[in-house]
This record gives C-alpha cells, structure tokens and sequence, in this order.
C-alpha cells in the first residue's frame, strides 16, 4: 500500500511539472517595453512626450559635491551608483494649428540605447512628414541627432528648424571649433553635420530670446549649459508648461543641490545661476515643467519648502482629460 501511495503521489508531481511546463510555453516572456508616449493636454494643446531612451551617466561627471553627500542623495533615491540612468526626451506639440517638435533625440550618435522618438512618435499617431516645426533647445547632439535619420538626410522634410542665435554662432563656428579642447572638437563636427541638409534647404532658422515662434510657445533664455540653451514657455487657455532642456541631468541631485554642475556645462557658474532662477520661479508659480533628461515622462512641478530646499514631484498618469495643468 505505502509503495501504491508513493507511486500515485509520483504521478501528481509529475503532472503538476508537466502542468507548468505547459503554461509557460503557452505563455513566454514578452520581454519588451511598451511605447513610450504619454500625452497630456494644455488648454486646447495637446502635448506628447516622447521617449528616445536611455543612457548611463557616470557620477564622475557631477562636479560642485562631495563623494559622502552624493552617494547618500543617490542611495536615498534608488539611484545607481558610479553609473546612473539617465533619460533623453522629446516634446510634441499639437496646437491645433502647428505640429512642433521640441528636440529630436540622438539618433544612433550615442549607440543602440538611443533613437526611438520616430519610433514612439508613430506609436503614438503622428508621422515626421507631419511635423511643421522644430524647436532646438540646444545643439548638443542628443538633441539635435534625431533631425536626420541613418543615411543623413533629413527626417523632417516640411519643418522649419528654429535654434538659439548664440547656439548657432557657437556650434557653427569653424574658428571656435578650432581653438576647442581636442576632445570637444568632435561635437562641433556632429553639430555641422546634423545642420548641414537644413542649412542647404532653407529649413535651418535662429531667433533671439523672448521671441514666439509659434503662437503659444515663446523661448526663454536659460544659457549656461550651453551659449545659447533654451527653454521654451508653452501656454494655451492660462494653462502652462516650461519645456526646460537640460536644467537637470542628475534628479537624484540637482533638486536637493541646485549647485551641482555637470561635466557637460559649458559655463559651469552660469549653469547653477540658470537652475537657481528657474526653480525658484516654477515652484512659486507651480508651473508645470518638463526636462529632456528626468525619468520619462520627464514632467511633473518643482516644490520647495520652508528652507528653501527643492523636491521633484512627477506628474500622475491617468486620462488624457484629467492630465492638464491645473
């Protein structure tokens, strides 16, 4: 009897293993991500962040913080350390009249990681044909990779390719160029390159500070990351956005100490000048605000607290209609 009971028992274990086995070769592992779009709406704007990917930053590159201060900042936010991710986004405005790109990715200028805004932007319902204008907020090249795709032709066919007078003369510049630090010199290469078709077209345009572009997104001096770093204000119905570029790079960080710089600012103490004023406006106004490098979506609004110390506080996904800046 006990070897009957062993024997049965044998059985039901056996069927069970056969059991799982089954389920999971019915149902595998997708192992991929969703689209990564997500959209809000601004008054009568329809706003569409786009993702283009991710890359990792080692936190070498963080400069103005002690090594103590900034693994406690990292650790306290699940934040991986020496290297730590960080997202590159892109804006698409629908104003009912214009369809605006706010930067373009990087392409495959900084490996496989990157080059998904065509990608997310036809997940999610617009083609770049469709795109009648492009807002620059800096010539840094996981910004402006995106406007060619892989053979170096334009990807935005009928856009008008609007960027910084000062990023312009900067990038542009043979002679500075030049006279840059001989690991620099490679950016202003990329620069030339991705503007080249546009310049030769008519497409490529610069504008000074204050100017509106379109009617509703007007562009805001935020230099210091580079010469000519934009941000640009979208507003539509009293409801408004701050698209800022890259105000932050490190989330982690730069709220709790608006004083870290990174590597890749080019005036390092007007960069932190920059971040210091913008915060303290977004976060007296509550103003909503999105960045090309927080984590995706990369909006969300800027608190400060009686001490005067910033919090990022990201924006809850639900309904298109229950999206809006309120």
């Amino acid at each position: 009897m006990k070897e009957l009971f062993r024997y049965v028992l044998g059985l039901g274990a056996a069927a069970l293993m056969g059991l799982s086995t089954f389920v999971q070769a019915e149902a595998p592992q997708v192992q991929t991500q969703v689209p990564g779009y997500y959209r809000i709406q601004l008054g009568q704007f329809e706003i569409t962040a786009l993702y283009d990917g991710a890359i990792e930053l080692d936190t070498k590159l963080l400069k103005n913080t002690g090594a103590v201060d900034l693994q406690r900042l990292l650790s306290r936010m699940f934040v991986g350390s020496p290297k730590m991710q960080t997202a590159v986004n892109a804006y698409l405005i629908n104003t009912g009249s214009h369809l605006v790109l706010v930067d373009t990715g990087a392409a495959k200028l900084f490996g496989p990681s990157l080059g998904n805004v065509p990608q997310n932007m036809k997940a999610a319902g617009y083609e770049p044909d469709q795109v009648d204008t492009v807002l620059i907020t800096h010539m840094h090249g996981d910004h402006i990779g995106g406007l060619n795709d892989a053979d170096g032709k334009p990807l935005f066919p009928k856009a008008s390719i609007w960027v910084s007078q000062a990023d312009n003369d900067f990038w542009l510049s043979q002679k500075i160029a030049d006279s840059a630090p001989t690991k620099a010199q490679p950016f202003f290469k990329m620069a030339r390159d991705t503007a080249a078709p546009y310049l030769a077209s008519g497409q490529w345009k610069t504008f000074e500070e204050g100017s509106e572009l379109v009617p509703g997104i007007r562009a805001v001096k935020a230099n210091g990351h580079t010469p000519g770093h934009t941000a640009y204000s979208v507003e539509s119905e009293g409801q408004k956005l701050l698209i800022w570029g890259d105000l932050v790079h490190a989330h982690a960080v730069q709220f709790a100490r608006p004083g870290v710089s990174i590597e890749f600012d080019i005036d390092q103490k007007q960069a932190i000048a920059t971040r210091r004023n913008i915060f303290k406006t977004v976060a007296a106004d509550k103003s909503l605000v999105a960045g090309m490098h927080l984590p995706f979506p990369g909006m969300g609004h800027v608190r400060m607290d009686a001490r005067g110390r910033y919090t990022w506080v990201p924006i809850e996904f639900g309904p298109l209609q229950n999206s809006a800046n309120r």
